[in-house]
This record gives C-alpha cells, sequence and structure tokens, in this order.
C-alpha cells in the first residue's frame, strides 16, 4: 500500500519537504533547519530522523560545535517526487499545503510563473515539454545555495504535471 511507503510518508509532511529542498543548497543541521523554519529544535531532529530513515536525506558531515557533534545533512540526490506513483494523491495534498504557504510569501511587484492546464497534447509533445520542466527543476536545484547566502534570492516553485486518464471524472463533458 502506498500510504505505508517510508518514502511517500516522509515526503506527504510539507516541513519535510521544505527541509528537503533547504537542503538541495547546502548541508544543513537540525538547528539550523530549526531556525531557518521556525520551528523547535525537536521538531527538527524528528523530521530530520524520518527523512533519513526514508533515504531521503543523507549525512553530509559531522562538525564540532561548542563541544558537542553537529550532524549536517543535505538532500539525497535523484528525483523523489517524480518517482512517487502509487501515493500521488497523498503527495499532491502535501505540495498544495505547502504552495498555500508559500503563496502567502510571494515577494508583492516580482515576476512569476503561474499556470493551470488540461489539455490534450501529442504525446511526443508530452514527452518533450516534460523533460523541459524537468531540466528546469534540476538547474534550480543544483544552482541552489545555503539559505541566506548573499547575492541570492529566495524561490518557491512547486509543479506537478502528469497524464491524466481519459475519464471525465464528476464535472462531466
Amino acid at each position: 500500500m502506498a500510504e505505508g511507503d517510508p518514502r511517500l510518508r516522509a515526503l506527504a509532511h510539507p516541513v519535510r519537504l521544505r527541509m528537503l529542498s533547504l537542503m538541495w543548497g547546502a548541508p544543513m543541521s537540525a538547528a539550523e533547519l530549526s531556525r531557518e523554519l521556525g520551528i523547535s529544535h525537536a521538531l527538527a531532529s524528528h523530521h530530520l530522523r524520518c527523512l533519513d530513515d526514508a533515504g531521503l536525506a543523507e549525512l553530509a558531515d559531522v562538525r564540532v560545535r561548542r563541544g558537542g557533534r553537529e550532524r549536517r545533512y543535505r538532500a539525497a540526490g535523484g528525483t523523489p517526487l517524480t518517482e512517487q506513483r502509487d501515493g500521488f494523491p497523498l503527495l499532491a495534498e502535501a505540495l498544495a499545503r505547502s504552495l498555500r504557504e508559500r503563496a502567502g510569501r510571494r515577494r508583492a511587484g516580482e515576476e512569476g510563473v503561474t499556470a493551470d492546464a488540461e489539455l490534450w497534447v501529442e504525446p511526443e509533445l508530452w514527452h518533450d515539454v516534460r523533460g523541459r520542466i524537468l531540466a528546469a527543476i534540476v538547474d534550480l536545484h543544483e544552482g541552489a545555495a545555503a539559505p541566506r547566502t548573499p547575492g541570492t534570492i529566495r524561490v518557491g516553485a512547486t509543479v506537478a504535471a502528469f497524464p491524466l486518464t481519459e475519464s471525465t471524472g464528476p464535472a462531466g463533458r
């Protein structure tokens, strides 16, 4: 069952989605994530353990800090959101919550891209566009810097594009 998949359970929480996004740019500790997200250190540690246990975060380094050891994690490579198929409705709900939260923080007057579509297109066009969308997201991830790095801007990107069944659904046609 999809809901039993530890990767899906980890991805289906909006705080963990934000943590993964932050850790694409640079390794971060639970303390750094708690400060950036405005949550308790204990809660950040819990969510970080969930990501690590699911194989979505990996230990990047351990630093000696104030007499203790600080473990810093980074997002594991790959495209875990794209790989989710069976549990997509659960993941889509987490993405929707994340999008609603980010929309409230959109910088006024700044350019963005917003689109919605339900279209019929040639399969070749779909595969080409899907590849370009994936390449754009990979570019953003590869260009990500540590939070608040001088000369960077904070951006939000939530993308879900997928083939639909031919059913007309509840709205009918």
